[in-house]
């Protein structure tokens, strides 16, 4: 019997936070339902990543849907991944965007969407938002539940 798994080289071993988003890898695990249209969602309420000019950090609760294809996410590999932009320096607009394709380009997935709910920084909060064209006809898909910004007042 063969091992659908041995190719995933961060699960079930230490692995150090990747340097970079350029160096980390998105490992992927066969779908097990791929004759079912489903949602998988990923919060992340702790990002961070450094402003590319000040360095500054900058905070921002992202949430990731997706509707598989044929493969989906590694969680572990994901955390790693997500980790590596905490000493890499990359605007809001930037990183969203770039999160949502590596995962577009690891999973090939049928839909998905990101939004990046960045806390302020000098007074402004900086929310982005994408996906990749309509949800699928049927699927549920629940809001992405996160307050907007609203300081003080």
């Amino acid at each position: 019997m063969t091992n659908r798994f041995e190719h995933l080289t961060r699960l079930g071993v230490e692995s150090a936070i990747p340097s970079s988003p350029d160096a980390a890898t998105l490992e992927v695990v066969p779908n097990p339902h791929q004759e079912q249209e489903y949602l998988i969602r990923f919060t992340c309420p702790e990002f961070t990543a450094l402003c590319p000019v000040t360095g500054q950090p900058d905070f921002a609760h992202i949430v990731i849907d997706y509707v598989p294809d044929k493969a989906i996410v590694e969680s572990k590999s994901l955390k790693l991944f997500m980790a590596s932009f905490r000493n890499y320096g990359i605007f809001h607009e930037d990183c969203t965007i770039s999160i949502g394709k590596r995962i577009i380009e690891s999973t090939k997935p049928k839909w998905l969407r990101i939004g990046g709910y960045w806390y302020p920084r000098g007074g402004i909060p900086i929310d982005v938002f994408w996906q990749t064209g309509s949800v699928p006809n049927g699927l549920w898909v629940p809001d992405q539940s996160v307050t907007e910004y609203r300081g003080r007042g």
